[in-house]
């Protein structure tokens, strides 16, 4: 499992230059009125969604200030009833507890069982997620945070929301 240093380790592996804002622990959107981030309007939230059949997952990352409407999402998408995934399935598959939930989790699916969708408007500049820990964001190229899941199997579906 990757720990928050394993994930900056991972990143100078790989030449990706990246930035880091430590602060406390924030566990959802409305927690970071007090964090001075060093791009505000480039920082994601993401969810993590499945099928009611639980055959089909799915992690969707956009920035924090959309709104994603679960019901077009599966419209748009053509998906079967899909609701936010049990703490469980959380763990079993991502191996993170929530509150922390970040596209890094998705290298712990070695299975590739989850769907990634990440919103189009970080194809260009930054992107700010989580380390696999809630107490820091980290900044890079969302184009080279998509080369690093989609070398490690993740399959990645750019979405305009």
């Amino acid at each position: 499992m990757l720990q928050k240093q394993d994930v900056y380790n991972l990143l100078y592996e790989h030449n990706i230059p990246f930035e880091i804002t430590d602060h406390a622990p924030l566990f959802s959107m409305d927690d970071k009125p007090n964090v001075e981030l060093l791009s505000p309007d480039r920082d994601a939230k993401n969810l993590f969604i499945r099928d009611h059949k639980r055959e089909n997952y799915y992690m969707i990352t956009v920035r924090g200030s959309k709104r994603v409407d679960l019901k077009t999402f599966r419209k748009d998408h053509q998906l079967k009833k899909i609701s936010f995934a049990s703490e469980e399935e959380l763990w079993d598959i991502l191996k993170i507890q929530p509150g922390h939930v970040s596209p890094f989790c998705l290298l712990h699916d070695t299975e590739h069982k989850v769907h990634y969708f990440i919103d189009s408007d970080y194809k260009e500049g930054l992107i700010g997620i989580h380390p696999n820990k809630n107490d820091a964001t980290v900044w890079l190229k969302g184009a080279d945070l998509i080369f690093l899941l989609e070398e490690q199997g993740t399959t990645v579906e750019y979405i305009e929301i």
